[in-house]
C-alpha cells in the first residue's frame, strides 16, 4: 500500500552556527539533552554524506543538530552551497540557527576561557579585529537563518529554557516573538527584524524622582502611558503588529524580533516593550519573550 505523502514523517536537521564564543557548545549540549542526535564541528563538505545517513531510516537520526563554525575556515565557505542543495530536497526539514553576542560580551568570554579566536590563532591581529572579521564572513549565512539568538544578556539557564521552549516535542511551536527594549546611545539592536523609535514621547528622565528607575517600575510606566501621544502610538503599533505577525509566520519565518528604542533604553522603550509583550501574549498562542537590553546600564542596576 502506497503511503500518502502527508503521512511520511520527515527527518529534521538543525544546523547551528554563529559567532565564536556565542554559545554553540551549550546549545548542542542542551539539544542533546532534549533528544537530538548532535554533532559538533562537522566540516560542511560532509553534510551531504550525513544527510544520506539520515535517509536510511535510522530512528536515532530522526532529529539531528549539527554545529558548524569557522574552525573549518576554508571548508566553511562551502556551507551555503551545501545548505541550498539540502533545501532543494522534499524529504527533510532543514532549519538554521545563528548565535551572536556583542563584542564586549565575546571579549569577556574569551578572556575567561583564555582560548584563541579561530581567526587569530597566530596572534597576528587583535581580538576585536578577529571578531569584526568573523561578523563580515558570517553575514550571508546569518541572513539565511530562521532562528537568531543573541546571547549577550541570556544566562545559561535562560538560554536552555529558550531552546527547550523552541524544540521540546511536547511543547513545540515553530514561531516565537522577542520584544526587546534598547537605547540608541548604546547602538541599534543588530538582530532586530522591526525597529520602532519612541524618542518622540515625553521623557521621564527629566523627572528627578523617576530618573534612577526603569520602565518596569510602576511610577515610570504610568508616566509614559499617561500621554495622549503614547496611547495613539501604542494603538496604531499594536494594530500594525497584529496585521503583520500572521504574515511573517505564513511566509515560514520561525522567529520575529521587535525592538523598541529610546535614548538610553531605560524608561520609555522599557515601558512600551513591556506593554506590547503583554498584549501579544494575550493575542497569540506563540512563545513570546520580553527583554530589556540596556535598562540596567542606565539605571545603575548591576543585575
Amino acid at each position: 500500500m502506497q503511503r500518502d505523502e502527508k503521512d511520511i514523517v520527515k527527518s529534521e536537521l538543525l544546523i547551528v552556527t554563529g559567532l565564536s564564543g556565542a554559545g554553540k557548545s551549550l546549545v548542542i549540549q542542551t539539544l542533546e539533552d532534549i533528544g537530538y542526535f548532535c554533532v559538533d564541528n562537522l566540516p560542511p563538505i560532509l553534510l551531504p554524506k550525513f544527510v544520506e545517513l539520515m535517509e536510511q531510516g535510522n530512528p536515532s537520526l530522526q532529529k539531528v543538530a549539527i554545529a558548524i563554525d569557522l574552525r573549518g575556515k576554508e571548508l566553511f565557505k562551502s556551507l551555503i552551497k551545501e545548505i541550498d542543495q539540502i533545501k532543494s530536497r522534499n524529504d527533510l526539514i532543514l532549519d538554521l540557527m545563528f548565535l551572536e553576542a556583542s563584542n564586549e560580551k565575546l571579549i569577556s568570554r574569551y578572556k575567561e576561557s583564555r582560548r584563541a579566536h579561530p581567526l587569530n590563532d597566530q596572534g597576528q591581529r587583535s581580538l576585536v579585529e578577529a571578531i569584526d572579521e568573523e561578523r563580515k564572513l558570517l553575514s550571508e549565512i546569518k541572513s539565511l537563518a530562521n532562528y537568531t539568538i543573541n546571547t549577550t544578556h541570556l544566562s545559561t539557564k535562560e538560554l536552555k529554557k529558550r531552546l527547550q521552549d523552541y524544540f521540546t516535542a511536547s511543547n513545540y511551536e515553530p514561531f516565537s516573538i522577542n520584544v526587546t527594549s534598547f537605547g540608541f546611545k548604546h547602538g541599534i539592536q543588530i538582530d532586530a527584524d522591526l525597529v520602532f523609535d519612541v524618542r518622540f514621547l515625553p521623557n521621564p528622565y527629566y523627572i528627578e524622582s523617576l530618573r534612577p528607575l526603569t520602565g518596569e517600575d510602576d511610577s515610570v510606566y504610568q508616566y509614559v502611558m499617561k500621554w495622549k501621544e503614547t496611547e495613539i502610538f501604542y494603538n496604531k503599533l499594536i494594530e500594525l503588529l497584529k496585521f503583520m505577525i500572521p504574515g511573517y509566520k505564513k511566509e515560514g519565518k520561525s522567529q520575529l524580533v521587535i525592538s523598541i528604542g529610546c535614548t538610553g533604553g531605560q524608561h520609555r522603550s522599557v515601558a512600551l516593550a513591556k506593554r506590547i509583550g503583554s498584549e501579544l501574549k494575550e493575542s497569540f498562542d506563540y512563545h513570546i519573550y520580553v527583554q530589556h537590553r540596556d535598562a540596567h546600564i542606565e539605571s545603575g542596576d548591576s543585575k
